[in-house]
């Protein structure tokens, strides 16, 4: 193996071992870190092309989080570096949440340890709103606002009123958005 490829080992296992170790809240919470490392961090693939895999991973089913540094390693090392990316953002997972979940379990009736563990939610949520943010303006710049806030629109109503799945809502605006829109065409 040569010394590149041995750096790109290392730099995915870095990447998705901090993924793992700081994505508290679920996969989800994880999207962000998983935007910081691959995009931003290390330029391994564009702001479109994880948003892509992004809806894509999200019709698929199983945790999130593992499709993503499973793809993401496959992506930038094949076999070997899909199987690197996954054991380093699954390890610290398995052996923080026997750990922790140990911990908190023992000392639950603390105050502190509630509060600790409320603490966490918003921090989820503003990373959330941000990763959200960044989509629906990325929306805007290839779709046109109008098409973007009618889309967004119909993925609540889907979504939080009449409760469909998130996997039929996501495959339903991609057909169509396939059919009804022109590559190329654009609102301004």
């Amino acid at each position: 193996m040569g010394q590149s490829k041995l750096k790109t080992n290392k730099d995915l296992f870095a990447a998705f071992f901090r993924v793992g170790l700081l994505g508290f809240g679920g996969g989800p919470a994880a999207i962000p870190l998983f935007h910081r490392e691959a995009v931003v961090n290390y330029k391994w693939m564009t702001e479109d092309e994880f948003g892509d895999t992004l809806a894509l991973g999200n019709t698929m089913p199983g945790p999130i989080a593992t499709k993503m540094a499973g793809y993401i390693g496959y992506r930038v090392n094949g076999v070997i570096g899909c199987l690197i990316a996954l054991a380093a953002s699954v390890i610290p997972t398995v052996v923080l949440m026997i750990l922790l979940l140990g911990i908190l379990q023992k000392y639950k009736e603390l105050d502190w340890v509630n509060s600790m563990s409320a603490a966490v939610v918003p921090v989820v949520g503003v990373m959330l709103a941000v990763m959200t943010w960044d989509f629906f303006q990325k929306s805007g710049q290839a779709l046109g606002i109008g098409r973007a806030i009618l889309f967004t629109g119909i993925a609540i109503v889907l979504l939080e009123v009449l409760n469909i799945h998130p996997a039929i809502v996501i495959m339903g605006i991609l057909i169509l958005s396939l059919t009804s829109f022109k590559k190329g065409e654009r609102s301004k």
